[in-house]
């Protein structure tokens, strides 16, 4: 082979290739692996402020002695165990009942059902405190139907308040993983249940056999950023709580406590404390990792 052929074989520097990715770059690092590498360097550091110093490990031993980092951490996974399995459940099964040929007014229901995800957080927040508070329009029609006899504590009640929350993350979110849901299912030939039908499997087991495991890698998608999501849970527990704000507990005994809540607390409410706001994030960021290889490595095991 010549010389010349040889030069030609060797991939060339583009350097407009890099001028194009260049920026891109550049942005990412300086506003994602910066960050990510700066809140770990300030997890090792105590104080008050930015009068920061080494620590070593004191924050961590901090962690493992903190009662309000053990009540975020418990109603996290609360939260966790609890909404997202009812959250997913209800999508799927509004993705069935949308996806059906036969149904009249489905443009219209399926933007209604979604519409939760977009509303502003303020209006979303208002919604909810007025229709939850002692009087408001889920205890009145409770009442009135008979099944309670007197008003639920929803705001004031550890359990009722963990549910309430509960309820109100799954009314803005189903809408948005049910779109995913959807959108796979129209990919699905329908011809498969055609046959199904046709040898009598009843419309239950048409569900369950075929349109799950065929959705099989768009649930593990939502999974995982449902996952992601509710370990991050901030808006809905500060914002309808109050847990943000000066002098304000999350829920009755800080019940509604979530870990980037306190997060938050420690970094803005009352005196900051950057170093160890920074260990407690990094609790975050262990937990989504571990969640995630779980979820990916079951998936994959079912798969096998």
């Amino acid at each position: 082979m010549s010389a010349l052929s040889q030069r030609r074989m060797r991939p060339r520097f583009d350097v407009n290739g890099w001028l194009f990715v260049g920026p891109a770059l550049v942005l990412i690092a300086t506003f994602m692996i910066f960050p990510i590498l700066h809140s770990l360097w300030m997890s090792f550091q105590s104080g008050l402020g930015m009068r920061l110093s080494f620590a070593g490990l004191k924050n961590i031993y901090r962690l493992f002695n903190d009662p309000l980092f053990f009540m975020a951490l418990k109603n996290t996974f609360i939260f966790f165990l609890v909404q997202v399995p009812i959250m997913l459940t209800l999508a799927l099964i509004t993705a069935s009942l949308l996806n059906s040929p036969d149904l009249k007014f489905r443009g219209l229901l399926r933007t209604a059902i979604f519409l939760p995800c977009v509303t502003s957080l303020v209006a979303y927040t208002v919604l909810f405190k007025s229709m939850f508070v002692a009087n408001g329009l889920i205890n009145t029609t409770l009442i009135n139907l008979g099944i309670v006899d007197t008003g639920i504590p929803w705001m004031t009640d550890p359990f009722w308040c963990r549910t309430m929350i509960i309820i109100a993350i799954t009314w803005r979110w189903t809408g948005y993983n049910m779109i995913f849901y959807l959108a796979a299912m129209q990919n699905i030939d329908r011809s498969v249940y055609e046959a199904a039908r046709i040898d009598g499997v009843p419309t239950w087991a048409r569900f369950l056999y075929l349109t799950v495991p065929m959705l099989k890698p768009v649930i593990l998608f939502t999974t995982v950023t449902s996952t992601i999501g509710t370990l991050q849970l901030f808006d809905e527990v500060s914002t309808i709580t109050g847990g943000g704000s000066a002098g304000g507990a999350a829920g009755p005994g800080n019940s509604a406590l979530t870990l980037s809540l306190y997060i938050y607390n420690l970094t803005f409410k009352f005196a900051p404390n950057f170093g160890y706001a920074a260990t407690v994030s990094y609790v975050i960021v262990f937990l989504v990792a571990v969640l995630s290889f779980l979820q990916f490595y079951a998936a994959r095991e079912r798969k096998a």
